[in-house]
């Protein structure tokens, strides 16, 4: 009987062994996968930098290609330097100031490769690509007629400073957390903080020549400036579509099944086809609309509305329905023709790729949305699913105290940037092209370049 019990007791003792050797096992499998996803995340974001690039190059004139290029190449290499340095200690450092910034992780990478420092590196290769999307919205918005000195002093202080701080107040555990602002995946904390600096920089910089021309009786004619690549325009919209899947699919930070709820691999699958179902509605009722509007179903209008309908969804993407995505895209699709018309034509800012309506526009309305269409209890339950205004009335103060940080920083900067360094090209660098002007380099060697105006 001893030795019966001896043998039992040896079993028990291999099999808890075995069972707790297999446990650790699957939660070192369960953080290897979910550091791979957020990899293959961020990687797929870093793809929408090549996406950012063809839709400027294409949307604008032949003669700026090579600066459009070299303006979204240089906006990443410089802003992740910066944010490494600074931005990240901002956003995510020890939080101060009652919610409003980080202080400390600044120049922050220890050699030593533990859990913990395993998941700064991975998340901080996740926020990089997240923080050039924000810089690089501002290009579209200024092409053709900025420095080029003048941009990377600009992209440098927005990664530094203007993008992470107010990140810090939703995604870095600030006051706006605290109050439950919902941003999943950024519409507010990366387009519309990009769009309102787009939006700025536009204004301080002014219409590109030829633009906007006043007659003898002092009316005002808007002039069309067709891009002159629609094949780069569309390629780049799909690159963007294809990198959205990460750019909001990983916004979950694991892979693994956790909890089940929308910080978990199980939401995933939904966010993707949210997100699909949002980006096809904008796309579909930008063309319609635009349709009706201009007798024709015009080409530029459709590709924005597909990253309308994008920028739309990118907030709620985690907690609305199937149903709730297309609903969100077809509204953003005709946001942005209105949003670009009303830019372009009343407010006489002149905005090449239509970055603001885009970005800023959708930002907030897909803000909103999460208030409207939020279905997630204990995370974001809209008004039309018996939330009342409370969530709505938090993305509102989010949307505003956001939208005025980044409007008036963004502001100062470009204002400080224009007296202190220049911020506009000089007319006859205009008109010759600032491939030739800024890099003596043609995009199109070998071919003649007309300027429409």
């Amino acid at each position: 009987m001893r030795k019966k019990n001896v043998v039992l007791a040896l079993i028990l003792l291999l099999v808890g062994g075995v069972s707790l050797f297999a446990q650790d096992a699957i939660e070192e499998l369960g953080f290897s996968l979910d550091v791979v996803w957020l990899f293959i995340g961020s990687i797929l974001v870093f793809i929408m930098q090549a996406g950012f690039a063809l839709v400027e190059t294409g949307l604008t004139r032949a003669k700026n290609a090579t600066n459009i290029t070299m303006k979204n190449v240089m906006d990443f290499c410089f802003g992740a330097i910066v944010y490494w340095a600074l931005g990240w200690g901002f956003m995510y450092g020890k939080d101060a100031l009652g919610g409003f910034i980080g202080t400390s992780q600044f120049f922050h990478g220890p050699m030593e490769l533990t859990i913990e420092t395993g998941n700064f590196y991975k998340s901080w290769f996740f926020q990089v690509v997240f923080a050039a999307t924000a810089a690089t919205i501002v290009s579209g918005a200024m092409a053709e007629r900025t420095q080029f000195k003048s941009y990377l002093i600009y992209t440098c202080f927005i990664s530094a400073f203007i993008y992470p701080i107010s990140g810090h107040w939703i995604w870095g555990g600030g006051w706006l957390a605290g109050l439950g602002f919902h941003d999943f995946a950024g519409s507010t904390v990366v387009h519309s903080v990009g769009g309102w600096a787009a939006l700025m920089g536009a204004a301080v910089l002014g219409p590109r020549m030829g633009k906007y021309v006043k007659g003898p009786d002092g009316h005002i004619t808007v002039k069309a400036v067709p891009g002159h690549n629609i094949p780069y325009a569309a390629l780049g919209v799909l690159l963007l579509f294809f990198g959205w899947f990460g750019f909001n699919g990983a916004s979950t930070g694991i892979a693994t099944v956790g909890d089940g709820g929308i910080w978990s691999g199980l939401a995933i699958a939904r966010v993707a086809v949210t997100t699909c179902l949002a980006a096809s509605g904008g796309a579909v009722s930008a063309l319609i609309f635009s349709w009706i509007w201009f007798k024709k179903p015009d080409a530029s209008m459709t590709l924005n509305g597909l990253l309308a309908g994008l920028v739309g969804i990118t907030a709620p993407c985690a907690v609305v329905s199937p149903g709730a995505s297309i609903a969100i895209g077809l509204i953003a699709g005709v946001l942005v023709v209105l949003s670009v018309e009303f830019i372009d034509k009343v407010l006489k800012v002149d905005d090449p790729v239509g970055a603001s309506s885009v970005h800023l526009t959708c930002g907030i309305f897909g803000t909103l949305a999460v208030g409207i269409w939020g279905n997630v209890e204990g995370v974001a339950v809209g008004v039309l699913h018996g939330g009342g205004f409370v969530q709505l009335g938090v993305q509102v103060i989010g949307i505003l105290s956001v939208g005025a940080w980044a409007a008036l920083v963004s502001l100062a900067l470009f204002f400080v940037i224009k007296v202190i360094f220049g911020l506009r090209v000089s007319p006859k660098e205009e008109s010759v092209g600032l491939d030739l002007a800024e890099h003596k380099s043609e995009a199109y060697a070998g071919f003649q370049i007309f300027s429409n105006m």
